[in-house]
């Protein structure tokens, strides 16, 4: 992708790579595949079921609660009048909710910080702002808070940037094209600056929360912040560089997309597109080529590798090796260095939720955020003890890492990625388990992973001890993959599988899977969603992205890719029933603006907040027939959030609160 081609660039988040071309080159079989074989295999069900109307989307898990279903009815576990699914410039809530906007793109975060002049931009300025593109969010109470729900420190990832809607003069029409110019020496610097992450303590006074401006906590963390390589990895020859001979020191994270919060009050943070950044060619015959490949290394739309040496292939061949890493922040230390956690392997990361497992070993789902790529979970060798914080700390630096295959009958493996076993050995070009890490693909291809529609979040159900795994979608599915039982060719709307391990146990190597929901219009028949009937025109989505169950064990989905081109919504928040009688009904709870990103859901412990992302508002506009045509600084199809003609658009965290006080959802 060219940097100064606007058209190209333009619209679409510049790393977003639902249209870019599969790099899995296996033949292992895909999901759909997999779908397929399974409910053709099942034929029609005997015995009293074989009278029932069952969709082929309905399975094992899902019979499981056909006697609840029947006691309980269909009841809802969401209260909320939902809203109206549309198309405008800004955000909307559920009637009787509030929706603040809490931190914004360039807010200062400490009190030395500069107030946010979008003219007069600065890389120095930046290090002490809030970054761009806010993608998770994860809220963890103040150690001795009065009330926990009510004060906490917000860590929030900054994925991307998207210069056409940050900076004026960065867009100029040729022959009646708009185009971008290239990046500056400058203008680098600001977006470097953007990325990474922040920490950022937040106190509610009555139903409003605001930003704790003095507060020793609130920090940036930047792609120039010192980190350190940890586990197998650490110190491997191949993460080696002119600049750090050890193999143990990165300066930054690229690319963060999706995280989560540890047992132990830390945060985890998912370097995804880090393939962006890097430019330039290996040398000839470097052992990196097929690595790289597999990697789409590189992927140049940013080609930072003009600015700064060490994303240039051709000069520091090993760069791109440090990162696609899962990185640890200890946000109650503002001295602490973030860890790059190895153990959990290298590959395109969304997030990393945990779940404590009944023998106190600690298991973080995982997934590969690529079409044809694959679902992971990690089993720590250690166990989390409660009352020890420091004990945890270097939890995530020892256990086995594993990758799924699913099998038409309903069933699941996990498959461990170690060296030594099976064909992860010399003969296959591993020497070591940090090789096995470094090319956690590779090694998943090799055991004969299943090929997913994008894995994103996997979120563990703490109170049903279930997993949610969002597949958004999968454009590239061939038509020679579809049956009478599996409609789903060029998915373009994804699908969420559940997730239950043996026995109720996280770590066992075995369990059982089922599809949640096909989502897309349950009203058009090809496009074979499978909502409930409870669900209304406002309630049904496509392209699942983020999720979070909250305290009650709910399912909250926030979407990318919805758009008027598409579904004729924006992106939004759901809620989703998994439970009884009105499970796979969904209510749409909050839509953000036009051409915006659904990111980051979060509850406060309580459940009477709930933080959420809106990321690249203004981003494109043709498709809207109110605008009409391209969006940049000069000409944007909104000004969300602040509706100043002296303020560009903003990516911004919202917090969401019900009037008069309450848990949200009820």
């Amino acid at each position: 992708m060219r940097d100064d081609d606007y058209e190209s660039t333009f619209g679409a988040s510049m790393l977003e790579h639902e249209d870019a071309e599969p790099r899995n080159p296996t033949d292992n079989p895909t999901m759909g595949e997999l779908i397929s074989q399974r409910f053709s295999r099942r034929g029609l069900l005997k015995g009293a079921l074989a009278v029932s109307a069952i969709s082929a989307t309905v399975g094992t898990l899902a019979l499981e609660t056909a006697a609840e279903a029947q006691a309980q009815g269909a009841k809802s576990a969401f209260s909320f009048k939902e809203v109206e699914v549309g198309v405008d410039a800004d955000h909307h809530v559920a009637e009787g909710y509030e929706a603040q906007v809490l931190l914004r793109w360039g807010d200062p975060l400490t009190v030395d910080a500069p107030a946010f002049d979008p003219a007069k931009q600065s890389a120095e300025a930046q290090s002490k702002q809030f970054g761009y593109n806010n993608d998770f969010v994860g809220y963890v109470p103040m150690s001795g808070a009065a009330d926990p729900s009510a004060h906490g420190l917000l860590f929030v990832n900054h994925e991307y940037t998207n210069p056409h809607l940050m900076f004026p003069g960065v867009v100029e029409m040729k022959d009646g094209k708009a185009v971008m110019k290239n990046a500056t020496p400058e203008r680098f610097a600001i977006e470097a600056m953007a990325h990474g992450a922040t920490v950022a303590e937040i106190r509610k006074t009555g139903s409003e929360w605001a930003l704790v401006r003095d507060s020793k906590y609130n920090r940036r963390i930047t792609v120039a912040t010192e980190m350190q390589l940890s586990g197998p990895v650490a110190g491997h020859e191949r993460v080696q560089t002119k600049a750090d001979a050890s193999g143990r020191k990165v300066l930054g994270t690229l690319n963060n997309c999706s995280g989560a919060l540890t047992p132990w009050g830390t945060f985890v943070s998912g370097e995804e597109n880090f393939h962006g950044y890097f430019s330039g060619k290996l040398p000839e015959g470097h052992r990196e080529e097929a690595n790289y490949k597999r990697l789409a290394v590189p992927s140049s739309p940013y080609a930072w590798g003009r600015f700064e040496e060490r994303f240039d292939l051709a000069r520091e061949p090993n760069e791109a090796n440090r990162f696609g890493w899962v990185v640890e922040v200890d946000p109650f230390d503002p001295n602490s260095v973030p860890k790059k956690r190895t153990a959990l392997g290298r590959f395109k990361h969304e997030g990393a939720d945990m779940i404590v497992a009944r023998d106190g070993r600690v298991v973080a789902y995982l997934g590969d955020d690529e079409r044809f790529d694959y679902v992971y979970k990690f089993v720590t060798a250690g166990r989390f003890d409660p009352n020890n914080r420091a004990s945890n700390l270097e939890l995530l630096d020892s256990g086995t890492l594993y990758v799924a295959k699913f099998a038409a009958d309903g069933t699941h493996e996990w498959l461990p990625l170690v060296f030594g076993q099976g064909p992860l050995t010399a003969a296959n070009g591993f020497q070591s388990q940090a090789d096995v890490l470094i090319e956690a693909r590779r090694a998943g291809d090799l055991l004969g992973a299943t090929k997913m529609d994008r894995p994103e979040d996997l979120t563990p159900n703490p109170v049903t001890g279930r997993v949610y795994v969002m597949l958004t979608n999968n454009t590239s599915r061939k038509d020679d993959q579809v049956d009478s039982a599996n409609p789903r060719a060029k998915n373009a709307f994804g699908h969420i599988i559940e997730i239950a391990e043996a026995d109720g146990d996280h770590t066992a190597t075995r369990g059982r899977w089922e599809i949640l929901l096909k989502c897309g219009d349950p009203s058009v028949a090809e496009v074979g969603a499978s909502f409930s009937t409870d669900t209304t025109k406002n309630g049904w989505f496509g392209m699942p992205d983020n999720a979070v169950v909250d305290s009650a064990g709910r399912l909250w989905v926030a979407t990318d890719g919805n758009g008027i081109d598409v579904t004729g919504r924006t992106d939004g928040l759901w809620a989703v029933d998994t439970e009884g009688g009105a499970r796979r009904t969904s209510k749409l709870f909050y839509r953000v603006p036009h051409g915006a990103e659904m990111c980051g859901p979060c509850f406060t412990p309580d459940d009477t907040t709930a933080f959420v992302a809106v990321q690249h508002p203004g981003d494109d506009g043709p498709d809207w027939p109110e605008f009409g045509r391209r969006s940049y600084y000069e000409d944007l199809s909104t000004r969300w959030p602040d509706f100043k003609p002296d303020m560009p658009v903003r990516p911004s965290v919202v917090a969401i609160t019900k009037k008069g006080g309450g848990k949200i959802g009820v």
